[in-house]
């Protein structure tokens, strides 16, 4: 089993000193949260929280994504980063494929493409993005990403984006693995058919039905025997006999995080906490299930 280690919203000098200790503590990835603007108002709820409020939101610290994992990935020789997760179509494919290649060229391969839709349509408006079809510019959006890491002339004639055949140098020597979050019927479709992994969001969504339905559609496609990655958020996560029972079901990497994020107001948690917390986990789960 991996283990991600989750932090955000937080003193954002306090990442890179986490991301070091992190990876000191034998933690493969961390996560890095991706968050564009905060709207004055917004009729928009947020999927993950059981009452859909966002005012945690208001006036958190967020780092742009690949600018925090660029400096993170600096500090650091082994620990992977998924942004969790980047909202890719409001953003250019092609730039995203720029920096994604540039990032998984600076810290050698590690980086895990999280990508998803953004819950809100603020976001699109300040992009100048229509909010309509964004699932199928989110489908373009990941074929183009993927294709132009591959380090050879691509092109890309669709619905909403037309790409004459160009290159990006330098590419990565290993393909950059896209990993699609959500926990509806297309995201999860989106997963098994153009993703190499599932990021779950958490929330009171049943993870047991969600595995199930991810796993019918994979069988449904064929592609039930590729590899592919499922990272999730449980209380199971917390126990070495809890990330057995994840293992059993096909997981392959836990996200656990050690205070509650949807808090109003600020992170008032001290970094010297914050170590001790992962280290603390690091001792009595990751060292008794990895050995």
């Amino acid at each position: 089993m991996r283990f991600t280690y989750a932090e955000a919203m937080t003193d954002p000098s306090f990442y890179l000193p986490l991301a070091r200790a992190a990876e000191a503590a034998g933690y493969t990835s961390m996560s890095v949260a991706d968050s564009l603007v905060y709207p004055r108002e917004s009729d928009s709820t947020y999927p993950y929280t059981a009452d859909g409020n966002r005012e945690f939101l208001e006036d958190k610290a967020f780092i742009e994504t690949f600018t925090l994992i660029a400096a993170m990935g600096a500090v650091t020789g082994t620990l992977r980063f998924t942004p969790f997760v980047l909202k890719l179509p409001v953003r250019p494919p092609v730039l995203v494929a720029k920096q994604a290649t540039s990032i998984a060229c600076l810290t050698g391969g590690r980086l895990g493409l999280g990508v998803g839709l953004s819950p809100w349509r603020e976001d699109f408006q300040v992009m100048g993005v229509p909010w309509e079809r964004r699932g199928k510019r989110m489908d373009e959006a990941i074929d183009i990403v993927r294709g132009l890491s591959g380090g050879g002339y691509f092109e890309y004639h669709g619905e909403f984006f037309d790409v004459p055949a160009i290159k990006m140098t330098p590419a990565p020597a290993e393909p950059i693995p896209i990993l699609v979050g959500g926990h509806s019927e297309p995201a999860l479709r989106r997963a098994a058919v153009r993703g190499d992994g599932w990021m779950h969001g958490g929330g009171p969504d049943d993870l047991d039905d969600l595995l199930g339905r991810l796993n019918r559609i994979r069988e449904a496609e064929g592609k039930a025997g590729e590899p592919f990655e499922v990272h999730v958020i449980s209380a199971d996560a917390y126990t070495p006999d809890g990330v057995k029972r994840l293992e059993d079901k096909g997981v392959t990497d836990v996200i656990v995080g050690f205070r509650v994020p949807y808090i109003k107001g600020p992170d008032t948690q001290p970094l010297d906490k914050k170590v001790a917390a992962l280290e603390r986990f690091a001792e009595t789960v990751i060292a008794k299930v990895n050995g």
